[in-house]
C-alpha cells in the first residue's frame, strides 16, 4: 500500500494541488509589490490561474504616472535594520531604492511596469479595488493598459471562489 492511500484509510485528506490564487497587494512600495508579482508569476509558470487585486496604497503599482517612481519605504520598516531617524534623511529612500534595483537587475527581475506586462500576457487578471479607486478620485484611465477592470471586493471574492486568497 503506497503513503497516500494509507493516509486516506487513515481518514487524513490527501492534499490538493493549488489551482487557483487571487493575490491582494496593498502597499506601495518596492517591497510591498514584488512579492505579489513574483507569486502571480510563479503562478502562472506552475500553470495555475492567478488574478492580482490592486487595493489601496497598492494602486500606485498600476497607476500609469505613478508606476515607474515605486520606492523602498526606510522609515518604520524594521528589515531595512536601520535606526528610523536614518531611515528619514534626505535621500535614504533613494539610495535604497537604487540599491534595490540594481540587486533585482542582477537576478534578472524586471521592473514593475515589465514585470506587470509579462503577468498581464501570460493570461492572469489585473484588477484594481472599486472602493480605493472611488476613495481616491481616479478612473480607469488613471491605470496601466493590462488592467483588466475595476472591480468591488465583491467581484473579487467570487473570482476567487475556489482558490487561495494571498494577502501581500
Amino acid at each position: 500500500m503506497s503513503d497516500t492511500s494509507t493516509s486516506a484509510s487513515a481518514g487524513v485528506a490527501t492534499p490538493q494541488p493549488i489551482e487557483k490564487v487571487s493575490i491582494i497587494i496593498s502597499k506601495g512600495s518596492l517591497e510591498g509589490i514584488y512579492p505579489g508579482l513574483i507569486m502571480a508569476n510563479g503562478a502562472r509558470a506552475e500553470g495555475m490561474a492567478a488574478n492580482l487585486f490592486f487595493t489601496f496604497f497598492g494602486l500606485d503599482a498600476i497607476h500609469a504616472k505613478r508606476i515607474e517612481h515605486i520606492k523602498v519605504a526606510t522609515v518604520g520598516n524594521p528589515a531595512m535594520h536601520i535606526p528610523t531617524l536614518l531611515g528619514g534623511l534626505p535621500g535614504m529612500s533613494a539610495l535604497a531604492t537604487h540599491m534595490m534595483a540594481k540587486k533585482m537587475e542582477d537576478l534578472d527581475i524586471p521592473p514593475i511596469a515589465e514585470f506587470l506586462e509579462m503577468i498581464a500576457d501570460t493570461g492572469a487578471g489585473i484588477y484594481a479595488c472599486k472602493a480605493s479607486v472611488d476613495m481616491f478620485g481616479l478612473d480607469k484611465d488613471d491605470f496601466i493598459p493590462q488592467l483588466d477592470d475595476i472591480i468591488t471586493v465583491g467581484d473579487f471574492y467570487e473570482m476567487a471562489a475556489g482558490g487561495q486568497i494571498i494577502f501581500t
